[in-house]
């Protein structure tokens, strides 16, 4: 593969036809390279499948019109591929490709491939012979793959690296979604399909910087309310913020971390504990009720083991009615379910001294747990 050529001129030279191609074809050429290695390709604008209800009037059957909407697509070998105007799936290409097969509901690929139109000819006359064409149209094709065709986009490979754009019969198939077909109609459209979904542009870079002194990261191209965001504001102060848009515009911070490194955050805080650590739980329990956890710790990790549970219970003794009565705790214990016993004795042997009664109490617990090393 040799390196580009750019064409120059001299002031009186006689301008061929290769040479004036050769001027737009060195413009092609590096305009494939920019998409084809700064980017990846995908679509880029619009080529959603779109549906309309309809009805046959034969068998009053309902089904969908599916459409291409307009937008716009790079292939893998840095050609653009404009769809100006929404297109009509055809039912008939459909069933030349996929009409003998067993009824399913699986749903078929569809694909937009590159396809040059040559002009019919026009112009004079000249002394060499009759005009050719002097126009292409870089237009498109729209493709119905078989079940699982959609495996073969991932298996296209670029061209070398200074290569212009491919030109038909070269072909580069881009993935635009799933249609759904029975008894020779359309009847839906899926966006994803055996776990393959269209493919969308993006940037290859090292650095993103913006001029404005705030960048934005979102997962829409328009602003949704609860959409999540990811700001990097140079402003005063600096802060990264990661946050959830509002019907405003603006971002909700739920996490935000300053200059100095301080991290705020509008929620609780949970993660992996390492191995040796500890943590505890404490308060009061009355008897019958069930232990917390502390923070970060499941029921499973206990179930199996990886997390070892010590509980200390501290009976709170009431103080006696009167001065003639006894009161102690008989039992102040912990079950395997993490349910607390704690009964409390009261006796009175001058008041009544054949009477012992028994009642439910309250004791302080301190829960502590260990974490071992394979949590």
């Amino acid at each position: 593969m040799t390196a580009p050529v750019r064409p120059t001129f001299l002031e009186g030279q006689v301008l061929a036809a290769a040479d004036l191609a050769a001027t737009v074809e060195h413009a092609r050429g590096a305009a494939a390279r920019h998409a084809r290695h700064l980017h990846d390709w995908g679509i880029a604008e619009g080529l959603e499948l779109v549906t309309d209800n309809r009805t046959d009037a034969a068998t009053g059957a309902r089904y969908v019109e599916v459409s291409v909407a307009a937008g716009l697509a790079v292939d893998g070998t840095g050609r653009e591929l404009v769809v100006p105007s929404p297109v009509v799936l055809s039912e008939g290409d459909f069933a030349s490709v996929n009409g003998a097969d067993l009824p399913t509901t699986e749903p078929y690929p569809v694909f937009l491939a590159a396809a040059d139109r040559v002009a019919p000819a026009s112009g004079l006359v000249s002394c060499a012979g009759p005009a050719g064409p002097s126009r292409v149209t870089e237009s498109y094709q729209l493709l119905f793959g078989r079940l699982g065709d959609e495996l073969l986009v991932a298996d296209q490979q670029p061209p070398p690296v200074g290569a212009p754009p491919a030109d038909p019969p070269v072909r580069w198939l881009v993935l635009l979604g799933f249609v759904r077909w029975t008894d020779g109609h359309f009847t839906g459209v899926a966006a994803s399909a055996r776990r393959v979904s269209p493919r969308y542009a993006g940037v290859r870079a090292d650095t993103v910087s913006a001029r404005s002194g705030t960048l934005e990261l979102r997962s829409n191209p328009v602003p949704r309310e609860g959409a999540p965001a990811i700001v990097l504001s140079g402003e005063d102060p600096p802060n990264l913020v990661f946050g959830l848009y509002r019907a405003t515009g603006s971002v909700s911070p739920l996490m935000t971390v300053a200059a100095n490194g301080n991290l705020t955050i509008a929620g609780s805080f949970a993660g992996r504990i390492s191995a040796g650590s500890v943590l505890a739980a404490s308060g009061t329990a009355t008897d019958g009720m069930l232990l917390p956890l502390p923070a970060g710790v499941t029921p499973e990790e206990v179930a199996d083991g990886r997390v070892a549970l010590h509980v200390y219970l501290t009976p709170r003794v009431p103080p006696p009615a009167t001065a003639t009565v006894l009161v102690t705790p008989v039992e102040s214990t912990v079950d395997s379910e993490r349910r607390v016993r704690c009964r409390i004795r009261t006796y009175d042997p001058v008041v009544d001294p054949g009477a012992v009664t028994d009642r439910p109490g309250a004791a302080d617990f301190l829960v502590l747990a260990t974490v071992g090393g394979d949590r």
